[in-house]
């Protein structure tokens, strides 16, 4: 733990309002809209609908839009800076899909052409760009991704792990986003006047914002991140809780984690969409934090709203007020609408503020709020950090031969699993009044989160907070969406499709099942994305005493998945599955601990013997060690097998190697259905026979831990415990 300042030492930004903190700075004073009728593609049916779009982009370029996007913005961000970043986190929710949307309508099936599609594959380009060969992350939250990105950079730097990350949020234009917001009724076609009485939606926009962040101060900066903080409505999938509760407690909460007061705060930096329902839910719950309202405004009168980049660009702009003295205008805005209780800025103000309150809402009620101040006016607040590790109190698991009874009995017998569980099977615990429009994913995930809790002995406790990965997530509604668009001739988008599209919407069923209304995170890191929600919430889980559900699940997909999955083949037998744990702070009746001491690029210098370092040494290791459970995905057998070697042969370990995915199949989340074996085998004080082809192992106080390896591209580890 650090209890040094966190400063923003390097901004970067594109959006609509231009490239860079020069020209994003000269269009806020001009108190200009860049909003217009849409160009970047073309349409089918009917007159554009006005966009904030980029300009000047390099359309000749093979890499994605949104990949282009976080290029120029963290190319900005590290400018002067002499070495990488320690770690990077990204918010985004399109990823490569512009690109993607271009090869489906051309009825491309060459796989190579989709291997920017992933979400992930944004933080993987730029950490190659910029060496980083740290923790590269990817959340998917909706419209709040990027301040979520953001904050959990604070996290980080304040545990001291790290000096340096690089933390933003980006996205592009695409078909989905367009059409899928219209689908809703919800894009204004005059354009965008946020918190304007006569205020009709929002307008879909592009862009990306990044912070590079540091504990070690920089000769200039830009200001202070002093406070973060998280929430969720549990409300609704796509509309915000109608008092703007998980609104008041993310910004509470920020102002809490900071040190704060709201008397503190100089300017708010309003997520202000220009739907009538958000503006109107985020006036409710400033008017319940604040007593004296201070200036407050949207920019997304004059930005359009960028989703997942939005909470960025919007941290970029604060660092504008608290280091420029300026505070935008509520570009757009007519007439003020009396029912919200306040009025905003009519004009740019030139006036010096101390702390700037930002605010980023999402669907599934995922909130997120940053507070950006200058350096030197507030005391620095003391933060504990909890310390690394969980305790599992109950789990389930889910994969081709059925719930977690059918799953672990087969594996611990040596038996695959592999394979895609029927609907019934993956519903059968879930009332229908609950998934009657739900497709596979959301109720894989619901099933599972239902199944872990029962399993627990929280009887009278729902979980507080939900962590999810998933490396690819809705494919059935993405698809449907896309497909539908197209055999329609873009005249009959589904709107329910488009809600479910969204990675982070099965997280947020789940924290509507149980009224979790605390951090709602969703991770998007391909073979990784179990691993990147477990390394969520080791971070974020601050309640001592509080619950949570760590969980990790992918679908097959018999269209989507041989394209998107480089470890899919085509014509094999589709697998997917995954598991849900129940997870607290608290070891009392717990099952075991877990906790993710390493993750890193595997190709940086000295990586193995760094992972060894991070399991206490090979000493501890050959004491300890039970079972290494690995996980190497098909596309990269050749660069993970030789990685396992090493590891084998500099740990000195002598125990049974088991490659998990021969058990449970090709698919992103494989991790999670592994760790859920490794725990079935703590809990039963022993691993069979049949499992390693060599004699039983029992598990007591002395040999007390099972690996659970990740290995490829990055090297990530699970040390599963008994306590």
């Amino acid at each position: 733990m650090t209890d040094k300042p966190v400063y923003i030492g390097g901004v970067g930004i594109i959006s609509p309002l231009g490239s860079g903190i020069a020209k994003t700075e000269k269009i806020l004073r001009q108190n200009r809209s860049t909003i217009e009728p849409l160009e970047l593609f073309s349409l089918l049916q009917g007159s554009p609908l006005p966009v904030g779009q980029v300009h000047g982009l390099d359309e000749q370029s093979p890499l994605p839009r949104t990949h282009r996007l976080a290029h120029i913005a963290a190319t900005q961000a590290m400018e002067g800076c002499i070495r990488p970043p320690d770690a990077i986190i990204f918010g985004t929710t399109t990823g490569g899909i512009l690109t993607t949307e271009q090869l489906l309508r051309a009825n491309e099936h060459k796989k190579e052409l989709y291997r920017y599609h992933g979400l992930n594959t944004v933080v993987s380009y730029i950490a190659r760009e910029l060496n980083c060969t740290g923790p590269a992350l990817t959340v998917s939250t909706a419209c709040s991704s990027g301040a979520v990105a953001i904050g959990m950079a604070l996290k980080m730097l304040r545990r001291g792990q790290v000096e340096t990350v690089l933390a933003g949020g980006v996205d592009s234009l695409s078909r989905l986003t367009y059409f899928g917001f219209h689908s809703l009724q919800l894009v204004d076609r005059a354009g965008c006047k946020p918190l304007d009485q006569n205020r009709q939606g929002m307008v879909v926009a592009e862009g990306a914002g990044m912070l590079l962040l540091t504990t070690v101060k920089p000769k200039n900066h830009h200001g202070l991140l002093l406070g973060a903080g998280f929430s969720c409505d549990a409300y609704h999938p796509a509309a915000p809780h109608p008092e703007g509760q998980g609104a008041f407690t993310a910004m509470q909460t920020a102002l809490t984690d900071g040190g704060l007061t709201p008397d503190d705060i100089g300017y708010i930096n309003l997520h202000g969409t220009g739907t009538p329902d958000n503006d109107l839910a985020e006036s409710k719950a400033i008017h319940r934090l604040f007593t004296n309202l201070p200036p407050l405004s949207s920019i997304k009168g004059a930005s359009g709203h960028s989703l997942a980049a939005a909470g960025a660009i919007e941290a970029v702009v604060s660092t504008i007020t608290v280091s420029h003295d300026l505070m935008p205008a509520n570009t757009g805005l007519e007439k003020v609408d009396p029912v919200l209780g306040f009025t905003p800025l009519i004009n740019p103000s030139e006036r010096s503020t101390n702390a700037v309150l930002s605010n980023s809402f999402g669907f599934g009620g995922n909130n997120g709020a940053l507070v950006i101040g200058k350096a030197g006016i507030f005391p620095q607040p003391v933060v504990r950090q909890p310390c690394r590790g969980l305790a599992i109190h109950g789990y389930s698991c889910l994969a081709g031969a059925g719930d977690t009874a059918a799953a672990i009995d087969r594996m611990q017998n040596g038996v695959s699993v592999a394979g895609r569980a029927a609907a019934d099977v993956i519903s059968k615990n879930l009332p229908p009044r609950l998934i009657r429009r739900l497709k596979r994913l959301p109720r894989m995930t619901l099933s599972l989160a239902a199944g872990a809790h029962e399993n627990s002995q929280f009887d009278n406790q729902n979980p507080g907070a939900v962590f999810m990965g998933t490396g690819w997530g809705a494919l059935s509604e993405t698809h449907d969406f896309l497909s539908r668009l197209t055999d329609s001739k873009e005249q009959f988008p589904s709107p329910t499709d488009f809600v479910g599209s969204v990675h982070n919407g099965p997280a947020s069923q789940v924290a509507i099942m149980f009224g979790s209304t605390g951090p709602n995170i969703t991770t998007s890191g391909g073979d990784y994305s179990f691993e990147q929600a477990l390394f969520a919430a080791e971070l974020m889980l601050d309640d001592p005493a509080g619950a949570a559900l760590i969980i990790g699940a992918d679908e097959g997909h018999d269209a989507f998945s041989p394209l998107f999955d480089p470890s899919v083949r085509a014509g094999s037998t589709l697998a997917d599955g995954g598991a849900a744990f129940s997870v607290s702070r608290s070891t009392v009746g717990a099952k075991c601990s877990i906790s993710i001491p390493f993750f890193k690029s595997g190709k940086g210098d000295g990586v193995v013997a760094a992972l060894i370092d991070s399991l206490g040494g090979d000493i501890s290791l050959q004491n300890s060690c039970a079972l290494v459970l690995a996980g190497i995905p098909a596309a990269g057998r050749r660069e993970g097998e030789l990685q396992l070697e090493q590891f084998m042969t500099q740990s000195k370990l002598s125990v049974p190697v088991v490659h998990y995915r021969r058990l449970t199949g090709e698919f992103a989340s494989a991790s999670a259905v592994a760790t859920a074996l490794a725990v079935s085998f703590i809990e039963t004080g022993g691993i069979p026979g049949a499992v390693t082809g060599k004699r039983d192992i029992v598990i007591d106080n002395r040999i007390n831990k099972i690996l659970v390896l990740g290995l490829g591209q990055y090297i990530t580890v699970l040390e599963i415990s008994r306590l």
